[in-house]
C-alpha cells in the first residue's frame, strides 16, 4: 500500500449545528450550547470534506483517488468502527481532526470482490487528544440482478431493554445535510433501486450507531468506549428495534430489523 499523507482539518465547533441535531433527533433535555461538552459521536457534524461537483462520483461522495485510495469498486458502505472518548470536546471552540489511511486490503466475500479501507482519526482541542477513532469502510462491485442474496444473520432476542425506532426520509435528509453527506443512497430512491439494488432509502450507519450510543448513555450513563459493526442495511420504510443487554463490565447493543435480521451489533463501556 502506498503511504498516504495524513489529512488535517480544523473546524470551529458551531453550537448551531449541535442544536440542529438535537432537534432533528427529537431529543429531550436542554439543547447543547456554547461551552457545553459535545455529546459522543456528534463530531460527525464537523470537519466536513467540501468538494465542488466535478470532484464527486456518481454516488455523491468525493471521488476516490484523492485521500481515499481508488480501489476500482464503486459501491461504498460504512462497515463499522471503534471510538475512545478521552476527554470532553467543547462547543464554540476550534478543534482539529487528523486522519490517516491505516490499511487497504482486498478479499472475496459472499457477493464478490471487496476492498476494506481502515482510517484512523484523532481529534485534538486545546492541545489535548479528545477522541480516538477507527473507521472501517467497504467498497463493493455493483450488484448482479440474478445473483442470490445472502441470508441475513438473525438478531438475538435476549435483550434486557428494547425500544422501537423509525427513520423516515425527512430524518435521513436532515442528517445527511448536517453531516454534509452527499451519498445518494440516503435520499435518492431511484438511484437506490436502479443503480445499487436497494428496495428503499438506506439509513446511515452512523445514524444507527448514534441511536445505540444514546441508548447506552440512557441505560448506563457516560461512556468511554464504543465499537460497532454494520451487519445488514435498514431501509426508511422499516421499523427497527434497538436492544441492550447489561454484561456487568459493558453493555452489549444491537439493532433488530422487522424480519428479525441483525442490522448492527455494538458494545459500550
Amino acid at each position: 500500500m502506498k503511504t498516504q499523507t495524513p489529512q488535517t482539518r480544523r473546524d470551529l465547533l458551531d453550537p448551531a449545528r449541535a442544536a440542529a441535531l438535537h432537534a432533528t433527533l427529537a431529543l429531550s433535555g436542554p439543547t447543547p450550547g456554547p461551552g457545553d461538552a459535545l455529546p459522543p459521536f456528534w463530531h460527525y457534524l464537523y470537519f466536513w470534506g467540501v468538494e465542488p461537483p466535478e470532484n464527486l462520483g456518481r454516488d455523491g461522495h468525493p471521488m476516490p483517488g484523492g485521500f481515499i485510495p481508488d480501489t476500482g469498486l464503486p459501491r461504498r458502505m460504512w462497515a463499522g468502527g471503534a471510538l475512545e472518548f478521552l476527554c470532553p470536546v467543547t462547543l464554540g471552540q476550534s478543534a482539529e481532526r487528523t486522519s490517516k489511511i491505516a490499511n487497504v486490503s482486498r478479499k472475496t466475500g459472499r457477493t464478490g470482490p471487496l476492498a476494506l479501507v481502515t482510517l484512523h482519526h484523532e481529534i485534538h482541542q486545546r492541545g489535548k487528544l479528545c477522541i480516538r477513532e477507527v473507521q472501517n469502510l467497504i467498497y463493493r462491485e455493483d450488484p448482479k440482478p440474478d445473483a442470490p442474496k445472502p441470508a441475513p444473520k438473525p438478531a438475538p432476542r435476549n435483550e434486557d431493554h428494547s425500544q422501537t425506532a423509525t427513520f423516515n426520509p425527512t430524518l435521513l435528509f436532515r442528517y445527511s445535510a448536517l453531516t454534509f453527506n452527499g451519498h445518494r443512497i440516503h435520499y435518492d430512491r431511484d438511484y437506490c433501486r436502479k443503480v445499487e439494488g436497494y428496495p428503499g432509502l438506506v439509513v446511515h450507519g452512523p445514524l444507527l450507531a448514534q441511536h445505540l450510543i444514546h441508548l447506552a448513555i440512557d441505560r448506563n450513563g457516560p461512556i468511554k468506549t464504543f465499537t460497532f459493526r454494520a451487519m445488514a442495511p435498514l431501509f426508511d420504510f422499516e421499523k427497527a428495534v434497538l436492544c441492550a443487554r447489561d454484561n456487568g463490565h459493558e453493555l452489549t447493543l444491537w439493532i433488530r430489523g422487522p424480519d428479525g435480521r441483525l442490522i448492527m451489533e455494538a458494545s459500550a463501556a
